[in-house]
């Protein structure tokens, strides 16, 4: 097991992730690098060789919380990400190696965002359910495979709605974004995050804008990553919110990515107990999966409650909607280095 230096090993490590089925764009070295770059946690990924070849991956990052302490987790802010391994006996020395990093540096636990749950003998953390699908081959037949109720709510919406995929328009994304969160009561990432991801991942970095007249009431940031488009954000005008915008969006979405040959949408996490995000998403269509988180806490330590439903966090939650925009966009980026998304 070696350390990762991302200029030696990022290479043969995105590689390896690709070449992988369950490797994912938060595997990827790109997705750690805007981590780092934006929020300055320290990468302690490990790469498995096994005669020179990589046999294992384990992106891993070290956080430092005003909220919590330090954090190992895999990997902040991803819905996805944990050990990847050629076999169980890679996999053992991988979780061995994070619990070891654990025990050194104090941290508080190591908290791996595994899709299905694979280090031995680490908690499974059941708070989490992803929503996938495969793609039809072509546009026309997404008109059978989204259900009627989402057709008919976008058919509606192309009436006084339109949409369009503009690299230009981040910060107008980003301004949807964060207002949406504020009305969530959770913390935004900052709009340099969504910069470096569009800066590394390049054309990969989808921005697709709802518009009603010049107005912008809706907007959504993927990720291409193999034959896999996923929303990562979205943002939404509440004052606005032309009826059917958001299935319009997704179903525009879901067409670009048809054209480009992609197989599969990935419509991302959602914590059980998230009524509204859950029936949005079965309403187009998907079933939930639960995920294989999973956990270590080291011996002496207790692991931290930063789940976004804890009672601890719900009166501040209550006042964080009611603050105005410009506190939250600039103390959320600012606190959002504290919690791991």
């Amino acid at each position: 097991i070696e350390e990762a230096a991302a200029t030696h090993a990022a290479g043969a490590w995105a590689r390896y992730v690709r070449g992988m089925p369950s490797g994912t764009v938060f595997h990827d070295p790109a997705w750690c690098a805007a981590v780092e770059r934006t929020f300055g946690h320290r990468p302690l990924h490990r790469v498995a060789l096994r005669g020179g070849r990589v046999v294992g991956v384990l992106p891993l990052m070290e956080m430092r919380s005003v909220l919590a302490g330090r954090l190992l987790v895999s990997v902040p802010y991803g819905n996805y990400g944990g050990i990847l391994g050629d076999d169980e006996s890679v996999v053992a020395a991988l979780a061995d190696e994070a619990e070891l990093l654990a025990q050194r540096r104090a941290a508080r636990v190591v908290e791996v965002r595994s899709i299905e749950a694979v280090a031995p003998g680490w908690e499974t953390v059941d708070r989490y359910e992803t929503f996938q699908r495969q793609l039809p081959a072509s546009a026309a037949e997404l008109e059978c495979f989204l259900p009627q109720h989402a057709r008919a709510a976008a058919r509606q919406a192309r009436e006084n709605v339109r949409v369009c995929h503009d690299p230009q328009q981040l910060a107008e994304l980003w301004q949807l974004y964060s207002r949406s969160m504020r009305r969530l009561g959770s913390l935004n990432y900052p709009l340099r995050f969504f910069t470096e991801l569009q800066t590394l991942f390049g054309e990969h970095a989808w921005i697709s804008m709802a518009y009603q007249g010049r107005r912008p009431v809706a907007g959504v940031f993927s990720l291409v990553w193999g034959d896999t488009v996923t929303p990562y954000i979205q943002g939404v005008d509440e004052r606005v919110r032309p009826r059917g915008a958001v299935n319009l969006l997704y179903l525009s979405i879901m067409e670009r990515a048809v054209s480009c040959g992609l197989r599969r949408f990935d419509f991302g996490r959602t914590r059980k107990g998230n009524v509204g995000a859950a029936a949005f998403k079965r309403n187009q269509g998907f079933r939930p999966r639960p995920l294989g988180y999973q956990r270590y806490v080291p011996p002496g330590q207790r692991a931290p409650d930063l789940a976004p439903d804890s009672a601890r966090y719900q009166l501040a939650r209550r006042i964080w909607r009611r603050l105005p925009l410009r506190i939250t966009r600039t103390a959320g980026a600012w606190l959002a280095r504290s919690v791991a998304g």
